[in-house]
């Protein structure tokens, strides 16, 4: 008798297509993910996040500038197909958003926010790929526990560099040029 094994097809950008609105894929190691649009906890801290930055960093108020912030980018880095809740980049590396539907140069800087479905996938599948298309900075932010982790790429992996949580206000890597408060990020 000959033994059989079955491959799992490997899923492409017209699956992410065909998904049905208000539903979010990712391509990730040839694998489909889907979530659902994000609860109000996950948005208020998303929202809240790139508004502290975008003004200091992206804009130059109050802060050096040199920053352009990307809410749900569609990043393409190798074969997989990412949409981290927010990505940034240095302007010395990308002077300008392109004028496309995707990011190809990988970020400088992701954080993605954390919701009980997701948690794991984030931490662990995507973190992993972010560290190999050497993504150098990795925010995780929990709006559940109220907390912010911060890493950074230390060889081929990410280190915890920081930690905060709940009202505290710190200056973070890698943008430790401004303060910032986590009590805005957090519904409760």
């Amino acid at each position: 008798m000959i033994a059989m094994h079955l491959r799992k097809p490997v899923a492409t950008y017209q699956d992410i297509l065909n998904l049905p609105e208000g539903v979010n894929g990712e391509l990730v190691g040839g694998e489909l993910f889907t979530q659902s649009r994000p609860a109000n906890r996950h948005f208020t801290a998303s929202t809240n996040i790139i508004f502290d930055l975008t003004g200091p960093l992206g804009r130059g108020i109050g802060g050096p500038g040199g920053w352009i912030f990307a809410h749900e980018p569609e990043l393409r880095m190798s074969s997989n197909i990412f949409a981290p809740d927010i990505a940034g980049w240095r302007t010395e590396r990308l002077p300008a958003i392109p004028d496309d539907t995707h990011m190809v140069l990988p970020p400088d800087w992701i954080c993605e926010i954390l919701s009980p479905s997701t948690a794991s996938h984030d931490r662990l599948r995507k973190a992993h790929y972010y560290a190999r298309a050497g993504v150098p900075h990795l925010w995780l932010v929990d709006p559940q526990l109220k907390t912010l982790e911060v890493f950074r790429l230390v060889g081929e992996h990410y280190s915890l560099v920081q930690g905060a949580e709940g009202s505290e206000t710190g200056r973070f890597e890698p943008f430790d040029a401004v303060e910032l408060a986590l009590q805005p990020w957090w519904i409760g």
